[in-house]
């Protein structure tokens, strides 16, 4: 038997005998394994056109893994599947795995049914809206509005999907990743991939790796999941015990690929969009005669001026300007909030810097004042309360809290800490690796080949070496990764063999000595992680840049995969 599989009492009972819809257990699940079932089909077919024969048990799992860099790694990923496609290899792949912005092609495609049959026609589709698509403020707005509505822990992760994420994929994806059941039937078994911060700042290298497929979501090598539909639900002892709505592609997204630029520029972006939102809003406000309390439009102003002083910090300028409107509009009205703007202005330096921890503590002071006024004067949109809550967790640093499913449970193979707390923060992989080789190095999914696209131009080596090295540690086969030195440009193509029960390892960098010629540096710069848009010339150029890497390889890469199953035959 080829993989280890979930007996249907695992899946309907927890350890205590009570029903529950969380699942202790290191096998994979019964939906995962029907599908490998039918794949393994589809693989050797794929395999007989090109040249190579072997039995079905002899069929290799072979995993492609994607790694994360905004817009970057999504379009990369589109163009070597694209070109995976027409030297009509995507039919080998068992799964597709992303991290971070990667996941975001994986959605895109993964909400189309049967993409791999239509796959032209679907790549077109994503290039043109990558190229020309928009989303409107106002939408942009409604949905922040929506997260903030209807969810218990409304964090930075909801501010950034619905405001950055949306602009940058240039769409508001509300399908739920449970959908994509139905959607994956003649493609690669799909994973997008997150951590637990949590075990992350607690060194936890077995607890931190979270897996979410359209099936089963959760930690991958201590094996303990929950229905995807009820990731987010409050549990306790495996008991559903509050409803909460289902996270959506978009949220996803956005908790997967909340790594793309550092916190400086993270800081920038949705202080810069929260200034974006409060200004049209005072703006359609105005324009539409609405009688407002004097006071109440004060409190809007006090809102926008204090994004714009916390902009102006950031982009090192001199805040004096945006003091004095503070003190200003908050005269008489805001006596704590007015001290306060006497205080931090004496705080400041000749140099017009103000301090860091000072200048949060005010902003959530303002906020906190604010909120009250608005509840004594009767405010009734809520768009003014989600903008105060966005603005102090934009302070707070609150990324992807979410309730907990294994809360008061018993699961042994787990650390004891995660099963305490009644809510975990999940982040984007790419802040501890940014390829996960974890979720397909689970040994129940009996991988025998990986191929990693890294698009992390500088270290186009980091992510593979720190696994290999993780997996000693926890004691996981992985081949012996040795890496070239960082000063010479690396090639398109590396072998990592396998040993025993050691996946073999094909490592392919985004820019490279082949496709890019002497000119990798230059690539890099032009295509570096924190941009937010390309024109259609820039997405097809990278796709290709991506393909021919696939293109230039095909035959290495067959002579890899028949090696493989000649290794399986003598087993």
């Amino acid at each position: 038997m080829r993989t280890s599989v979930s007996t249907s009492a695992e899946m309907d009972q927890d350890r205590s005998g009570k029903s529950s819809e969380v699942r202790i257990g290191h096998s994979i699940n019964e939906a995962e394994r029907q599908h490998v079932a039918r794949r393994i089909k589809t693989v050797l077919h794929c395999l007989k056109q090109n040249g190579i024969s072997c039995s079905e048990d002899e069929v290799p799992n072979i995993a492609l893994l994607a790694s994360g860099g905004g817009l970057r790694a999504m379009i990369a990923l589109l163009g070597l599947v694209s070109q995976l496609k027409d030297e009509e290899l995507l039919d080998c792949i068992m799964y597709l795995s992303g991290v971070s912005g990667s996941t975001w092609c994986m959605a895109s495609l993964y909400k189309e049914l049967d993409w791999s049959t239509k796959l032209e026609t679907v790549k077109e589709n994503i290039v043109q809206r990558l190229a020309d698509g928009s989303v409107s403020w106002l939408k942009r707005g409604l949905k922040l509005a929506k997260y903030h509505s209807e969810k218990d822990n409304f964090t930075l992760t909801d501010v950034f999907s619905a405001l950055i994420v949306s602009h940058m994929v240039k769409e508001i994806d509300e399908h739920k990743v449970s959908e994509q059941r139905s959607n994956y039937t003649n493609e690669p078994y799909p994973i997008y991939s997150v951590i637990d911060k949590q075990c992350k700042h607690d060194g936890l290298n077995a607890d931190v790796w979270i897996e979410i497929t359209p099936d089963e979501s959760g930690y991958s090598l201590t094996g303990a999941f929950v229905d995807s539909s009820y990731l987010g639900k409050q549990f306790e002892n495996g008991k559903k015990i509050k409803d909460q709505p289902e996270i959506d592609m978009l949220y996803l997204q956005g908790l997967c690929g909340s790594a793309f630029a550092d916190m400086g520029q993270h800081f920038k972006l949705l202080y810069e969009a929260l200034k974006h939102l409060i200004t049209e809003k005072i703006g359609c406000t105005e324009e539409s005669h609405t009688p407002q309390i004097p006071d109440v439009q004060n409190g809007y102003l006090v809102l926008l001026t204090l994004v714009e002083l916390n902009l102006c910090v950031l982009r090192m300028e001199d805040p004096t300007v945006h003091l004095q409107t503070m003190k200003d509009l908050l005269k008489d009205k805001y006596d704590e909030a007015e001290n306060m703007t006497v205080h931090l202005e004496r705080l400041m330096t000749s140099e017009g810097k103000l301090p860091e921890t000072e200048l949060k503590n005010y902003t959530l002071s303002v906020c906190s004042s604010v909120t009250d006024m608005f509840k004594v004067w009767g405010v009734s949109d809520d768009f003014w309360f989600y903008i105060v809550r966005s603005i102090e967790k934009i302070v707070q640093w609150i990324w992807g809290t979410t309730y907990n499913y294994l809360y008061k449970m018993e699961a042994h193979d787990v650390n004891p800490s995660v099963l305490t707390s009644e809510k975990r923060d999940y982040m984007d992989t790419g802040l501890l690796l940014n390829i996960n080789y974890f979720s397909v190095l689970r040994k129940e999914r009996d991988i025998n080949l990986i191929i990693s696209l890294d698009c992390n131009c500088l270290t186009p080596f980091k992510s593979v070496v720190r696994t290999a090295e993780l997996c000693q540690e926890l004691k996981i086969p992985f081949p012996e990764v040795v890496a070239p030195p960082e000063s010479t440009e690396p090639q398109d193509f590396y072998v990592f063999r396998g040993y025993s029960k050691a996946p073999t390892v094909v490592h392919i960098p985004l820019f490279n000595a082949v496709n890019c010629k002497g000119e990798v540096l230059e690539w890099m710069k032009k295509y570096h992680t924190f941009r937010l848009d390309y024109s259609h010339s820039e997405i097809t150029d990278l796709m290709e840049k991506a393909g021919v890497n696939i293109k230039n390889n095909k035959e290495k890469l067959l002579k890899v995969i028949g090696d493989i199953i000649e290794e399986k035959k003598v087993k």
